[in-house]
């Protein structure tokens, strides 16, 4: 363990991007000097987290939790998920509109893996709740709908979809990992790419476990380590790909290729210029490259690891889909669907768990 400074901080700090940051040792309430230029390096863009005076829980892994939920709230704040696939003013009845056909075009598979359906007088919670797109079908099924998310933006244009479609339920801004309802309180919660983006994934599942009734079932997703898009196109193609980054004939070129828009290759490639280094890492590399340049935390789970996390639940089953086919260059899009599905069904990007409790 090296010290930061010569001067005499016996202060240490690992960084694991995005992950975690550990405190191994503390200097005793001193006035903490600059870090020389070598660790300034090494600590990159984490440096402002350092405190002027360092105490010994300044640096705790709840703080750091803390930070990074607020970075993580930051982000999705600004970029509400599914309003960039919508070509019409955010909160309009087209605007909702067009986020519903682009999400069961894309991902048809979510009804069917869902069941909207069988939620008819059930009390259903959904944890990340987005633009309401998933709410609205739980409602229109008959469900007793109530939804959260970490964010007001979110809120807010879920609470107007149900209004403008005429549609009943109640939304609130919560925190997954505290969840201000009593124990035993729903039939359903349901919570589709939300929970692998939170910083303890493992607490938000045992809120979920405590506010569902006995019998309760948990429909959850959340990125699969399995998966083709994990184990290929962002560990293989895309970091490779990366490289083209650092030209803009290289960025046309990757736009050509895979369709991805260029004002978001554009960012990744600004990222690359400003903090090569960090970005690279994997687990920067993963969040980077999940929900768009300047996500912080995204995470993906074997199913072995999911199965730990919904241990105290009585039964669980897990399924794959999702076979996003822009992620398989030219022969992508000759795919039929049946073939996709059997593919997805092992390689699928989404991993959905059933729990029952």
């Amino acid at each position: 363990m090296k010290c930061l400074d010569r001067r005499g901080c016996q202060l240490a700090v690992t960084f694991e991007r995005v992950k975690h940051i550990r405190c191994l040792q503390f200097c005793e309430g001193r006035a903490l000097p600059a870090p020389c230029s070598a660790a300034a390096a090494r600590l990159g863009a984490w440096i402002g987290l350092l405190p002027t005076f360092c105490y010994p829980d300044q640096l705790s892994m709840a703080d750091a939790n803390a930070n990074l939920k607020e970075r993580v709230r930051a982000f999705w704040q600004a970029n509400p998920c599914g309003v960039k696939f919508a070509d019409a003013a955010p909160g309009t009845r087209r605007f909702y509109e067009l986020v519903e056909a682009h999400r069961y075009t894309k991902e048809w598979h979510i009804p069917i893996a869902a069941g909207f359906e069988k939620a008819r007088g059930l009390k259903v919670l959904e944890i990340g709740c987005g633009l309401g797109t998933d709410g609205a079908q739980f409602a229109e099924a008959g469900a007793f709908y109530t939804g959260v998310d970490l964010t007001d933006a979110a809120v807010e244009l879920a609470r107007r979809r149900f209004e403008l479609f005429g549609l009943s339920g109640k939304f609130q801004t919560a925190d997954a990992e505290n969840l201000d309802f009593a124990k035993e309180s729903f039939d359903l919660v349901y919570s589709h790419g939300v929970l692998h983006h939170t910083p303890e994934t493992g607490k938000a599942i045992r809120e979920i476990h405590r506010v569902l009734r006995p019998g309760g079932r948990a429909m959850v997703m959340l990125y699969h380590r399995g998966s083709y898009n994990y184990r290929v196109n962002i560990s293989v193609l895309r970091r490779a790909g990366a490289q083209l980054l650092e030209w803009e004939a290289g960025i046309k070129l990757v736009h050509r290729i895979t369709g991805e828009p260029l004002d978001s290759l554009r960012e990744h490639a600004k990222l690359l210029r400003t903090e090569k280094e960090s970005y690279l890492r994997p687990e920067e590399f993963l969040s980077q490259n999940t929900d768009g340049a300047g996500n912080p935390l995204a995470r993906v789970y074997s199913r072995q690891e999911a199965r730990e996390l919904f241990k105290d639940f009585s039964e669980v089953t897990l399924r794959s889909y999702f076979l996003n086919k822009r992620w398989l260059p030219v022969i992508g899009s000759l795919l039929p669907r049946s073939m996709e599905s059997r593919l997805a069904s092992r390689w699928g990007w989404h991993l959905w768990i059933y729990a029952r409790k």
